[in-house]
């Protein structure tokens, strides 16, 4: 092949490289590559975005306690918007929110804010077992200073695996177990009865002689029943003496 020939077919491959780059780049932001979606729960409206959205529940089925909802928000706008609820759909309870340690639940302009995780804001919600399952993709709606309402369906996982450490860090009681005193009554109602009474003064401190004092068994009767008033832990001090 004469240099000529191969210096045209050179020129005929660059030209057809260039066609080619210029092709893919025509396809800008419309191209479908483009439209493929995280496999997580995402959207957008207005300045706000909404990434990785997840509802978190105890790892333990049988357990009450508390559910946390972890996301990333994003403000593309020039003002900084606030968190101000967070619900999620099927319960009638809103999430308790919690700014991390030295922070706000503000996002700012052109920045974001992270729910979950330590040392992050935390959004926990009540027990809800009953409204949220494991496996479910429930509706969340996030609340903004500015922008409102923004909702998005989000799955409920529970706290295990890659989740253990973006879940509800607070561990609930085991079912069924309320606080009980730690001690036990040792004496009788401060109401005694007339047995425990009658027993009292028929054996005074004073010996026999204080008993034959007391007089009739009618007077006796009605001294019992004014020694039955107080205490026991006073009747018997009364007795030491």
């Amino acid at each position: 092949m004469s240099s000529s020939l191969r210096r045209g077919a050179l020129a005929a491959a660059a030209i057809a490289f260039s066609i080619a780059s210029l092709s893919a780049c025509a396809a800008g932001n419309n191209s479908q590559t483009l439209e493929i979606k995280p496999d997580n729960a995402a959207t957008t409206v207005g300045d706000i975005k909404i990434q990785n959205a997840v509802v978190i529940t105890q790892p333990d089925l049988e357990s009450t306690g508390p559910a946390a909802i972890s996301a990333t928000l994003f403000n593309s706008g020039r003002t900084a918007q606030t968190l101000d609820a967070i619900k999620v759909d099927g319960t009638d309870k809103t999430a308790e929110l919690k700014p991390a340690k030295g922070g706000s639940l503000t996002i700012p302009a052109g920045g974001s804010l992270i729910i979950g995780g330590k040392d992050n804001a935390a959004a926990v919600l009540p027990s809800s077992r009953e409204a949220i399952q494991d496996g479910n993709a429930q509706k969340i709606t996030f609340t903004f200073s500015k922008t409102g309402d923004v909702s998005l369906r989000a799955f409920v996982v529970p706290a295990e695996h890659y989740f253990k450490d973006w879940g509800p860090t607070e561990v609930p009681a085991t079912p069924g177990k309320t606080a009980t005193p730690t001690g036990s009554p040792t004496g009788s109602p401060a109401g005694g009865t007339p047995t425990d009474a009658s027993s009292a003064s028929e054996t005074p401190a004073d010996g026999t002689e204080a008993g034959t004092e007391a007089g009739t068994g009618t007077e006796a009767g009605t001294n019992a029943g004014g020694a039955a008033t107080p205490s026991d832990s006073a009747s018997h001090t009364t007795a030491g003496h």
